[in-house]
């Protein structure tokens, strides 16, 4: 099996998780502030190759109907820049909302401080992201 890597992209951040290579356990990475595409890139791709990763789990923040709003757009293209840039990657989406509501009631519940939270509650959304896709995997094998 292999790492995966799951996103939370942000406008300004995006929220890191991996699995480890059982995709049983997922651990929370560090945050990148993006700058550029091609930086974002860049340190995509070295995470990327530093783990062995070649599935991306992306959080696509839908309406609360389903439906796709403009931040969900705003990250769909932002990855299909990625998938053209990042050589042998496959993109899954994963239904993302309330992730970041989530990472904010944790962060509170314990007692991480209002300044300190924005450091933290992306990459806490996207190890959220990432075990709804290795429960949804689960499911499916029935495991």
């Amino acid at each position: 099996m292999e790492r995966i890597l799951a996103l939370d992209v942000g406008d300004k951040t995006v929220g890191l998780a991996i699995s480890d290579e059982l995709q049983i356990i997922v651990t929370t990475l560090n945050t990148i502030f993006r700058t550029s595409k091609l930086e974002d890139r860049d340190k995509l791709k070295e995470i990327i190759d530093q783990y062995g990763v070649k599935t991306l789990v992306v959080g696509l923040p839908k309406n609360m109907d389903g439906s796709l709003g403009p931040q969900a757009k705003k990250v769909k293209k932002y990855m299909d820049f990625m998938r053209k840039n990042i050589e042998n990657i496959e993109i899954v989406y994963v239904d993302e909302r309330l992730t970041t509501v989530s990472a904010t009631r944790v962060l509170i519940d314990t007692n991480v401080r209002r300044e300190n939270r924005k450091k933290y509650v992306d990459s806490i959304a996207a190890n959220y992201i990432l075990r709804t896709y290795l429960d949804m995997q689960r499911g499916k094998n029935g495991e």
